[in-house]
């Protein structure tokens, strides 16, 4: 028998003496392998569920459009809705106005008269005192509301008090002794651009000056007297009354059928009551007595029509389009003697009428009725 020796065959590259050792960059390799094979396998199941989820949308849709039955023309009926027990609610109006404040004008702005106007609806409409539409215009009305007329461009001041042009050799405190102002207010005042450190009038130039006054022009027509009232004669009549024997009762009645003031009323600057009344209505005596004046007149009055009721009282009617009477006739309570109109100096058709007694103005509104 033949005996066989076996011998082992070592590998080349490899030493019994101990195993290989494997670097980290080896490790590192494999880690970053695992994480990609992972990564791949979640973006696979989340487009797997995406595609899924919009399979299942769409054969939900195709349900849905199923169940609801097709009709021409139609939309599908909707649920009824009710509500059960009342609800508590409150309504609100919408509110335009925005919460941006107003504010105050320190600048005067002009104004350009239009028909109908009066110095007193101006003045108001600005919420200003009729005076200080009368003093910024002096040169223009000079201080007389009846020279208003259309067209006529009005200067407005921005607060009441008067517009002053600076003259050489004013100083604060004198001009605020003028016009019973204070110095302070007329260097507060923003348009004035006073400087404060050095306060200093520049002549030529317009300030205002807040809550300041001054005295008023007058501009009225004088009163005239019938014969042997024992007035003086330079306002004495100047036509013959020697016949008059009309005599009021001192009680007035409206001189026009409407009762309502359409301008001016009675104030400092304007002496009387401008009353409603259009072109041609009749203006009535608004008591007994003779004509002293009938007649165009200056001053802004126009056709005027004065009566002196021999008892103190005269009544002035103004602006009238024509006169019925004549100076010396006597007229009874209530008698037309002119129809209304817009002569002189007039915005529009009205009667101005006056009140005086023993030569006074007195407020018409007192006396009418």
């Amino acid at each position: 028998m033949i005996r066989r020796k076996s011998i082992a065959v070592k590998p080349s590259g490899f030493s019994a003496a101990a195993p290989r050792s494997f670097g980290a960059a080896y490790w590192l390799s494999w880690v970053a392998a695992v994480f990609m094979l992972a990564w791949l396998g979640y973006v696979i199941l989340l487009r797997v569920g995406v595609v899924q989820a919009a399979r299942e949308a769409s054969q939900t849709n195709t349900e849905l459009a199923a169940a609801v039955p097709e009709q021409a023309g139609q939309s599908a009926p909707m649920p009824e809705f009710s509500l059960e027990g009342s609800v508590a609610s409150l309504e609100r109006a919408a509110d335009l106005h925005t919460i941006i404040p107003t504010r105050p004008r320190t600048a005067p702005q002009k104004y350009t008269v239009e028909a109908g106007d009066s110095v007193f609806g101006i003045a108001k409409s600005f919420d200003l005192e009729p005076e200080t539409v009368l003093w910024a215009n002096y040169t223009l009305l000079n201080d007389n509301p009846n020279m208003l007329s259309v067209g006529q461009e009005l200067i407005i001041p921005a607060e009441d008090g008067v517009l002053y042009e600076v003259k050489a050799g004013d100083t604060i405190e004198s001009v605020a002794r003028q016009f019973q102002a204070t110095p302070e207010d007329i260097i507060s005042w923003p348009d004035n651009k006073i400087d404060i450190a050095d306060p200093k009038l520049v002549a030529g130039t317009e300030i205002m000056i807040p809550g300041g006054k001054r005295e008023m022009r007058s501009w009225v027509v004088p009163t005239i007297w019938r014969a042997n009232s024992g007035a003086n004669r330079s306002i004495s009549t100047a036509c013959d009354t020697s016949g008059a024997t009309a005599y009021g009762t001192g009680y007035f009645m409206w001189p026009a059928d409407n009762h309502s003031i359409s301008g001016n009323t009675f104030w400092s600057g304007h002496l009387g009551i401008d009353i409603a009344a259009a072109t041609g209505a009749p203006v009535y005596a608004a008591d007994s007595g003779v004509v002293v004046y009938a007649g165009p007149i200056g001053g802004g009055y126009g056709l005027m029509v004065m009566i002196d009721h021999g008892n103190g009282f005269h009544t002035l009617y103004a602006h009238n389009s024509q006169i019925l009477t004549r100076c010396g006739a006597n007229v009874a309570k209530g008698q037309v003697i002119a129809y209304a109109g817009s002569t002189g100096n007039s915005t529009g058709p009205h009667l101005h009428f006056e009140i005086r007694y023993l030569g006074a103005f007195v407020n018409p509104l007192d006396y009418v009725n």
